[in-house]
């Protein structure tokens, strides 16, 4: 039997890079070999596409730092539509016909519809969510005004622009003296935490928008929510069926005002957070959370896979607090980690995303 070519792509230019080459790099190593044949694709941070073998993938992690893809002397690729079909086309004058792509890039650039464009027009399918709603996901405030339109619970929040921000920053502070501290500043399109800050007074309010801007020029301030930190991970369906909600899991933050932030994601092992992989619910609560996963999943046009973080407040009310298009496939990462909790091995998640892009229909649908 011919193997099936995946090309797998990696790094890219935003802040996030480091962890998609972590992501990568488990992927690869939990790929099928008797079913699939790889190659991987380097987006470094300049967005220079560089050939990478499967061993360079799969020893990223092993120097104990954050990895990074390096250019070098690698050769230069890029994705070009040839008779045979669509080609990974090095400099050295390889090319690899590719049947899937699976772009595990985090962020912008990368989880916000932009690769996800390049691979409509070059006629290869991926894992993953399509262009609007990888973009809409991307984007907090587009999220939260589907959500918040189709019914689903959504925390309090004011967006800051670009221009309210430079023009009238007095309104800004007025619309945000309508929420109740702690405050919760973050880039509108982003991830991974980064940029992120935990506001309990006015006074820290202007460097936290200051520190979300040197992300992105538009600013979600979002009003904390008192609840659990639930997450549950979503699998599409296959051939129209309906998607599927793993056992949901629960971030527990050890110190009450610290929060889920880069460092405590990837730097800190479990001394501020730890993953719970299945959260201690009652089946009531638990049904709930997964129903809202699965909406959250369909009214954000998501397919393939997301993980729907929520938090779920003492009253049992489930508030979705964000999507994630391409979540982490690092060792600590929610979603593998959920998959694995409900039944599913690694290498068995891996190939349920391959076959699920393998399946799904070319152009608009």
């Amino acid at each position: 039997m011919n193997r099936i070519h995946v090309a797998v792509i990696f790094g890219g230019m935003s802040p996030e890079h480091s962890i998609s080459c972590l992501s990568a790099a488990n992927v690869v190593a939990a790929i099928d070999t008797e079913r699939f044949d790889v190659s991987g694709v380097g987006i470094s941070h300049e967005g220079i596409w560089v050939r990478y073998g499967v061993d360079e993938i799969l020893a990223l992690p092993a120097t104990g730092q954050l990895p990074t893809v390096e250019v070098g002397d690698r050769p230069l690729v890029s994705v070009k539509q040839m008779p045979e079909g669509t080609c990974v086309v090095d400099t050295e004058g390889n090319a690899d016909v590719v049947q899937v792509a699976f772009p595990v890039l985090h962020g912008p650039f990368g989880e916000d519809g932009t690769i996800q464009g390049l691979l409509e027009m070059a006629g290869v399918r991926y894992v993953g969510c399509g262009v609007a709603a990888s973009a809409n996901c991307m984007d907090k405030h587009l999220t939260k005004m589907i959500l918040a339109e189709a019914g689903v619970l959504v925390g309090p929040y004011v967006v800051v622009r670009d221009h309210e921000w430079r023009e009238d920053r007095k309104a800004v502070f007025d619309a945000i003296s309508q929420l109740e501290y702690p405050l919760f500043v973050k880039p509108a399109r982003g991830g991974s935490s980064i940029g992120i800050s935990r506001v309990t007074s006015l006074g820290g309010l202007e460097a936290a928008i200051e520190t979300a801007r040197e992300h992105d020029s538009k600013v979600l301030v979002e009003q904390g929510i008192r609840g659990r930190e639930i997450e549950c991970s979503v699998l599409d369906g296959h051939h129209g069926s309906a998607p599927r909600a793993s056992a949901p899991g629960e971030i527990v933050i050890h110190n009450p005002d610290d929060f889920y932030d880069f460092e405590a994601k990837y730097l800190s092992g479990e001394q501020k957070a730890s993953v719970q992989a299945r959260a201690t619910l009652d089946d009531d609560t638990r049904l709930r959370v997964q129903e809202v996963a699965i909406k959250a999943f369909r009214v954000l046009g998501c397919e393939g896979l997301a993980r729907i973080d929520t938090f779920v407040t003492p009253d049992g009310a489930v508030y979705v607090n964000e999507p994630n298009t391409m979540p982490g496939f690092t060792r600590t990462s929610g979603f593998p980690l959920m998959w694995q909790a409900s039944g599913m091995s690694y290498p068995q998640i891996v190939s349920e995303l391959i076959d699920l892009a393998l399946e799904r229909p070319l152009g608009l649908r």
